[in-house]
């Protein structure tokens, strides 16, 4: 039997290390090594370098794994293998091309249909949370815990903008503008890894993006539960890891964030 607490720390010393080497390159960053996917969805060298130590990694602490990569290093998914890593490699890759001091690394174990570890490195800010099915949540080996806010009014709330399908920005900025109106406000860090980290650990009440990829969410989806939080799609509890919307919270304002999606998201 795994000892998923054991290897919750093994694979947060891989995210150090992988953090260790985008800090690294970052002082010295060249930006003529940049991959254009398009105008807002860029790649470096730097992420397909940290995708490789990460995988290389894992391999080691869990051989008979499957991946799902942002990169595809690890090459193409097989959904049938009993354990999966689920892996963004740098996270939040346009702040660390323009010099914005936040991305991470974030990496998630599914056993089966289930998150068993999810572990977020914020490389900037030297913060290595990690969770456990079943074992609470941490950053830098301390107990953390959701806010104990109400309501929307007494919450700050994350979301992410659309990047590359802006089919949906017509219904989504009503849903801003709800909760700019409803909050004590809303921010963009970036990172949706980070985003979900900082509601794990009560810094954000909440968090809702869409069109957004199981490799930015699954560890923080852990994270988040595991800190008393909770996580659905946005009408309905649904399947928030490839569902290709998140909204996440405290489980106090949780409601009324689903229902102020309601309003505007079609059913």
């Amino acid at each position: 039997m795994t000892d998923f607490t054991q290897l919750s720390l093994q694979v947060a010393e891989v995210a150090r290390r992988a953090g260790a080497f985008i800090r690294q390159e970052a002082a010295g960053f060249d930006r003529s090594r940049i991959q254009v996917k398009g105008v807002h969805d860029l790649v470096s060298y730097v992420d397909q370098e940290s995708e490789k130590m990460v995988v290389a990694g894992l391999r080691e602490l869990l051989p008979e794994a499957g991946f799902i990569t942002e990169e595809g290093t690890a090459g193409a998914p097989n959904r049938a293998e009993e354990f999966t890593w689920i892996i963004d490699p740098l996270d939040g890759t346009t702040n660390f091309i323009h010099g914005l001091p936040c991305y991470s690394v974030s990496i998630a174990l599914m056993q089966g249909s289930e998150l068993v570890v999810g572990v977020v490195y914020e490389v900037n800010l030297d913060e290595c949370f990690r969770a456990v099915r079943g074992g609470g949540a941490f950053c830098n080996e301390q107990p953390i815990r959701v806010s104990t806010a109400t309501e929307l009014n007494h919450s700050l709330i994350a979301t992410g903008f659309p990047y590359s399908n802006f089919a949906r920005i017509d219904t989504y900025l009503p849903i801003l503008k709800e909760f700019m109106r409803r909050t004590n406000g809303v921010r963009r860090v970036g990172s949706a890894a980070v985003d979900l980290a900082w509601v794990a650990a009560g810094r954000f009440e909440g968090y809702f993006e869409f069109n957004i990829n199981s490799y930015d969410v699954a560890a923080g989806i852990l994270l988040v539960r595991e800190a008393g939080g909770r996580v659905t799609q946005f009408r309905h509890e649904g399947d928030p890891v490839f569902g290709r919307e998140v909204v996440a919270s405290n489980g106090h304002v949780h409601d009324e964030m689903q229902a102020v999606i309601a309003e505007f998201w079609p059913a």
